[in-house]
């Protein structure tokens, strides 16, 4: 893993610029599962319809004379019912995350241990993925600096946003032992570190990384490097919003393609005054 030394910056765009493609991204993403539930409800109609009408055609005959040809349509129509149930909860997830992200609600600001903060979030975060993924093994390694004091923050957001972190470097992590299983460790490295006038906290894992061309790219919504369904690309985003517009700081990226990458949250030690 490349050294916790440096940061690279990202800078949103203007409001207008940023409003039309979060527009766009939202009619886009929901028009994918849509367009997928449709297409596979006119298919099933037509099933039904072969199905009906090879009852008919046989009404002479007993259902085991027919059986094969029955069978055969009935395993087409639950393939489809199946995949109209993945699509809708495709789009049900992107909607639950919308309302997440558009949530106007703010979290209760308070003095925080972000130290105990992040370390319980780190726990949560490895048990959610070891239910996920029983056979989930990794290398954690944890610095927290004893001079962190504590930091006014609404906890509830910031907690929000360790775990979207947590979770993505576990994931990373997680696809490259399944790709490189002989010769790979998994490992997942949280730091945190007082400034003379901010806070870091670091979550840094050794997974595939973040190729260059895309690392501008990566906190704009709905922008994703997992698989097809695996993830609605506004986790980043959100967390982005809650560091940056709610907390006065800044949240950026460094990584090297094949060697990992490191998601660095700096925020100011005085963020009510």
């Amino acid at each position: 893993m490349r050294g916790w030394k440096g940061t690279c910056g990202f800078t949103k765009e203007a409001p207008t610029t940023w409003s039309a493609k979060m527009t766009a991204g939202i009619a886009h993403e929901i028009k994918n599962p849509f367009n997928f539930v449709s297409n596979f409800a006119r298919l099933s109609v037509d099933l039904a319809d072969d199905l009906a009408d090879e009852l008919d055609q046989n009404a002479d005959k007993t259902v085991g004379e027919i059986r094969e040809e029955v069978d055969e349509l009935l395993t087409d129509l639950k393939s489809n019912v199946r995949k109209i149930d993945e699509h809708s909860q495709r789009a049900d997830g992107i909607v639950q995350n919308m309302i997440l992200h558009a949530n106007v609600q703010p979290g209760e600001w308070r003095l925080t241990d972000l130290n105990a903060l992040l370390d319980d979030d780190v726990n949560l975060a490895y048990h959610g993925m070891r239910t996920r993924q029983p056979d989930f093994t990794v290398t954690l390694e944890r610095h927290y600096d004893e001079d962190l004091g504590p930091v006014e923050v609404a906890p509830q957001e910031m907690g929000r946003v360790f775990l979207n972190l947590l979770n993505n470097a576990f994931d990373a992590v997680h696809e490259k032992a399944r790709s490189e299983q002989q010769t790979y460790t998994p490992r997942v490295t949280v730091l945190t570190y007082q400034g003379a006038d901010h806070v870091e906290i670091r979550v840094g894992d050794n997974g595939a990384g973040v190729p260059a061309e895309i690392q501008d790219k990566i906190f704009e919504p709905f922008f994703t490097t997992k698989p097809t369904g695996s993830g609605t690309g506004l986790g980043l985003s959100l967390s982005y919003d809650i560091v940056t517009q709610r907390h006065g700081g800044t949240l950026t990226v460094e990584s090297e393609e094949g060697e990992g990458a490191i998601f660095i949250v700096t925020l100011p030690s005085d963020l009510r005054t």
